[in-house]
């Protein structure tokens, strides 16, 4: 069984003139990214690999939230469709067992929605956990079993 944590960065601001990828966290995006990784831990779960989005906020995000994890910053996710971040997910090395995936929406929200079904709100600094039985080459829609889902606003 294979463990994927989909994650969209914590809340960014919005700075006039300043280019999308260079938005920061807001302070309180700051502390709700520390949460991520407390909340993560607290499950029981200990990411082996983060897959992020190279722009600032989705970095920021996970060396907060995985300051010890190893990330591996990939430009295919900033404004990724689902099945961008599926074909990313499949390349995985196999023996990865624990990953997260740290993006945008709507891309991360719909590639857990095409994972497990049902409606799921991703606002900044939202993950959901899912459990996969398949290897990550053999990952498609419908595969995985949601454990839980985690919003800042709402915990």
């Amino acid at each position: 069984m294979r463990t994927l944590i989909v994650l969209r960065h914590a809340k960014a601001a919005h700075v006039p003139g300043l280019a999308d990828k260079e938005r920061p966290l807001t302070d309180r995006g700051e502390r709700d990214a520390v949460r991520v990784g407390e909340e993560i831990k607290a499950l029981g779960l200990a990411p082996e690999l983060v897959l992020c989005s190279p722009a600032r906020r989705t970095t920021r995000t996970a060396e907060l939230a995985f300051p010890t994890v190893e990330t591996s910053y990939e430009r295919d996710i900033y404004e990724a469709y689902p099945e961008e971040l599926y074909e990313l997910v499949r390349r995985l090395d196999p023996d990865v067992e624990t990953l997260v995936l740290c993006g945008h929406n709507p891309g991360v929200q719909e590639l857990a929605l095409s994972l497990v079904g049902g409606e799921l709100s991703f606002r900044p600094g939202a993950f959901a956990v899912v459990e996969v039985d398949a290897p990550w080459v053999d990952l498609w829609p419908g595969e995985g079993r949601l454990v839980t889902h985690w919003d800042p606003k709402g915990a």
